[in-house]
């Protein structure tokens, strides 16, 4: 297994972000704007939705198996407060929906990409394994 570097994550983070805007983001360009707005089933929207569950497969899948059920959830909670701290101190307002979306979004992406990257910063960190990383070492 390779050591992460901040290239590595900032990789993720980008093809993160990249999954979860194209699916949807409240700018009106993604993937749910588009199936909203086309007359019928084209091949291409299909090949396009299809494209965006492999990947949301890939990058949830990965996450759940790196931080699990856990460390999913103090992600969440993480982050939540995060929001919360920036309501409390004023810099995002909750009377703009819009704004509170992308920073949602935005930390949405960062969750998936720590998740694609948490094995690799828990070996660095302990020293340990995961399973699937034995054959590797």
């Amino acid at each position: 297994m390779q050591a992460l570097t901040l290239q590595g994550f900032l990789l993720r983070l980008l093809f993160a972000m990249l999954l979860v805007m194209l699916s949807y983001n409240p700018g009106g360009y993604s993937y749910v704007h588009w199936i909203k707005n086309i007359n019928g089933v084209e091949p291409l929207t299909i090949l396009a939705g299809i494209s965006l569950v492999i990947g949301w497969v890939i990058y949830i899948r990965a996450t759940l198996r790196s931080l699990g059920a856990i460390g999913l959830s103090l992600a969440l909670l993480f982050f939540g407060s995060l929001i919360w701290l920036l309501v409390d101190w004023g810099w995002l307002g909750m009377d703009n929906l819009t704004s509170v979306s992308w920073v949602i979004l935005v930390l949405l992406s960062f969750i998936l990409a720590i998740g694609m990257s948490w094995s690799h910063i828990r070996r660095r960190l302990s020293g340990q394994l995961d399973a699937n990383d034995a054959d590797d070492a």
